[in-house]
């Protein structure tokens, strides 16, 4: 059983961990420039996109750091071949990782879904690649190494939030 996130051991064990450093060289996906500029016009789709990774990651059961990563892993190689014009998808090879994988890829049509009720189309193919590149990033580098370790998850949870249990399609800020 995993401890909930607002356990205060939990919360204090967090504070004495260290995660292994890594090296920008060993970075998967190193041809996919991250910066500043990108996040910061993206902000809503990588808000929605790290309360939902966190959601998922969360309803399902026995789901760790690791097979979140391997749904990243999944969902980059997928948002790869779509913006060269393909639809294949794919999938991770862990059960947990294509839940959490399926449920990411719903979620990220409904945030286009959205975009596209409103007559507006902000965000393409190359800006969920670009936060996906990222969250592995930050997965990478938050990652306790523990085989069900929920080091990632548990940063998300802090910095994001419980995502909303349902959502309006008026919930969605465009500029």
């Amino acid at each position: 059983m995993n401890c909930p996130f607002e356990c205060e051991y939990l919360q204090e064990s967090r504070k004495h961990e260290a995660p292994a450093p890594v090296h920008p060289t060993s970075l998967p996906n190193q041809d996919i420039r991250v910066s500043e500029k990108m996040l910061e016009e993206n902000e809503n789709l990588m808000v929605f996109a790290s309360q939902h990774l966190v959601q998922s990651g969360l309803s399902v059961p026995g789901a760790a750091d690791a097979d979140v990563r391997q749904a990243l892993d999944a969902l980059i190689r997928t948002w790869r071949t779509l913006q060269s014009g393909l639809h294949y998808e794919s999938l991770p090879e862990s059960r947990p990782a294509l839940e959490v994988y399926r449920a990411m890829q719903r979620g990220l049509a409904e945030f286009q879904g959205r975009e596209s009720e409103f007559g507006y189309s902000r965000t393409g193919t190359a800006a969920v690649l670009h936060v996906l590149v990222f969250l592995q990033r930050l997965e990478l580098d938050r990652n306790n190494g523990r085989p069900r370790g929920r080091a990632f998850l548990h940063t998300l949870w802090d910095v994001y939030g419980a995502p909303p249990e349902e959502s309006s399609p008026s919930s969605l800020i465009l500029p």
